[in-house]
């Protein structure tokens, strides 16, 4: 079962471990309308043929606009042997309520 962090938890935790990398798996047209600068950028479809782009040395938190398709891909992950894997709770939708009010939404 892979774990989910809210927005508030990982915005924490990023700021106190470097060792952490938050996956963004939206499509190219999801970012033309928000994205997050820390983000590495993954399109879900892509992972399985982009896994040495991902480090399993890190903690790795799966993000989408909803959290419905970064479970799938944090799912994935865990099956290919990724030993730190959760996903963000809620997407970037949430990271907006949450943590910056500023950013687009859609």
């Amino acid at each position: 079962m892979v774990r989910e962090v809210s927005p508030t938890e990982f915005k924490t935790r990023l700021s106190q471990d470097s060792q952490v990398m938050l996956l963004d798996v939206r499509e190219p047209w999801e970012l033309d309308i928000v994205k997050l600068a820390m983000a590495r950028h993954i399109p879900m479809n892509e992972v399985p043929n982009r896994l040495t782009e991902i480090d399993p040395k890190l903690m790795i938190v799966v993000m989408c606009h909803g959290g419905v398709r970064s479970l799938k891909v944090a799912q994935y992950l865990a099956s290919q042997g990724y030993p730190s894997v959760a996903n963000l709770s809620g997407g970037i939708a949430a990271w907006q309520r949450e943590v910056d009010p500023t950013l687009a939404t859609y």
